[in-house]
């Protein structure tokens, strides 16, 4: 009799093999390879399907349901789809289960809500909630990593919304590895997801974050999910964002601002003045720039630091920022602009510890390392945006109207753009056009005060 027909897969990256290796051709991990019974579909078991022409497809909007945060429904596209699967990653500690226990308490006020617990105790879960004030009687707790056993309760108890915390914790009986492997991810994950889609209910789940950056477990379980929302911000930040890198029921890379507090995560309404609000006026290497954030205007403020160094190969060090796109407008800005740093360490940051990836950026980064390295501070009420190119000219970004209308609002009155932006836009805000990088450069040392 033949045996049943196995595969292995690395718990570490899901690569797939044949036979047993000790070493992991794809991430290099070492003893990862765990053995994966075949699956075998019944051969009785067929599906007849008749494809949907495009033109009679269903275009009606997605049922939704609020999360009780203004901010999260933004982010969210309008709030929870019903019978959608979320996942929210972060790293450990920055506050996930907290911001799921308020959801929890907010929507328990119009159905049931399940909190499928893998990792604590119904009493570690229920001392967390007594002190955020998130206890409803509408909430159950249930202190269960089997999946198969948490999807039979939540089939019975039929809930609006099912948390699971977290994915990585849990398990399945049909699959003979450990916990938080690929395969157990993947099998936990798909049986939560036909949940979901059978039953109706919004499933969110909780993954954590590697040193790495990287979701830990399978990455194919970003591309199962509907929704991925990306929950940033260590503890030692006040601050805490909620962005959606994925959406496949609305605008991806909306950004939302919380504060994190002894009574909880709040959300901050103006998200550009909190971030502005301990800028100095009179420090070189500081610059303040209008990014857009999926469909919301912010302002945040870039610092740069430029030092001498001792080092044979000074230092180039980006938080906030891409450090590729760092080394390149370095490069710019010493081929077009003059500016020597090859003896130079530089050091540059997006205050409030958010991360912004926007061309629109490169202007305001490359102000804010000039003004650094020639000690002199930009003007208190100048906004900057704009792309820069390898020959050193200012490109236009798209909705500048929109960054213009922010930055008015926060009584800025001059503006930095590329002089291609188009025609100037009905605005408050004075523009100031700049054709390539060494206008800028001049710019700053018109406004450097005379001694």
């Amino acid at each position: 009799m033949a045996r049943d027909a196995a595969s292995f897969e690395c718990t570490a990256c899901g690569q797939a093999s044949g036979k047993w290796l000790g070493r992991c051709p794809t991430c290099g991990g070492w003893n990862t390879f765990e053995a994966v019974p075949e699956k075998r579909r019944p051969a009785d078991r067929q599906r007849t399907v008749s494809p949907t022409p495009i033109s009679s497809a269903d275009l009606h909007d997605f049922p939704r349901i609020s999360s009780g945060l203004p901010g999260l429904d933004r982010v969210l596209g309008g709030g929870f789809v019903t019978g959608s699967v979320v996942l929210l990653a972060g790293e450990p500690g920055v506050g996930k289960s907290t911001l799921l226990l308020q959801v929890a308490a907010l929507m328990a006020g119009d159905g049931p809500v399940l909190y499928l617990s893998a990792e604590e105790s119904n009493r570690q879960v229920a001392l967390r909630a007594h002190r955020l004030g998130c206890v409803h009687d509408g909430i159950a707790l249930l202190a269960e990593p089997v999946v198969e056993v948490a999807v039979e309760a939540a089939r019975r108890m039929k809930p609006r919304l099912l948390i699971a915390d977290s994915v990585q914790t849990m398990l399945s009986e049909r699959v003979p590895a450990v916990a938080g492997s690929v395969t157990q991810v993947r099998e936990v994950a798909s049986q939560l997801l036909d949940l979901a889609k059978r039953d109706g209910p919004t499933v969110v789940l909780v993954g954590h974050v590697t040193k790495e950056g990287l979701v830990a477990g399978p990455k194919s379980l970003e591309h199962i999910v509907d929704v991925l929302l990306d929950f940033s911000g260590g503890s030692a930040l006040p601050y805490r964002s909620v962005r959606a890198t994925k959406n496949r029921f609305g605008p991806a890379m909306e950004l939302a601002l919380f504060q994190m507090t002894d009574q909880g995560l709040h959300e901050v309404a103006n998200a550009s003045a909190a971030l502005l609000s301990d800028r100095r006026l009179d420090a070189a290497g500081s610059a303040v720039a209008a990014v857009i954030e999926g469909t919301t205007p912010l302002l945040v403020e870039v610092q740069a630091l430029v030092s001498r160094s001792s080092l044979v190969n000074p230092r180039r060090i980006a938080q906030g920022v891409d450090a590729g796109r760092l080394a390149l407008l370095l490069a710019v800005l010493e081929r077009r602009a003059g500016l020597r740093l090859a003896d130079r360490d530089v050091f540059v940051n997006v205050v409030g510890g958010i991360t912004v990836d926007e061309p629109a950026l490169d202007l305001p980064l490359a102000a804010a390392v000039l003004s650094a390295a020639n000690d002199t501070p930009l003007p208190g009420d100048l906004v900057l945006f704009g792309e820069l190119g390898l020959l050193g000219e200012v490109r236009g970004v798209a909705r500048t109207e929109e960054r213009l209308r922010e930055a008015a609002a926060l009584g800025f009155r001059r503006c930095a753009l590329a002089a291609t932006a188009g025609p100037p836009p009905r605005s408050d805000v004075a523009l100031v056009t700049l054709e390539r990088i060494a206008d800028l450069a001049r710019l700053l040392l018109e406004e450097a005060p005379q001694g």
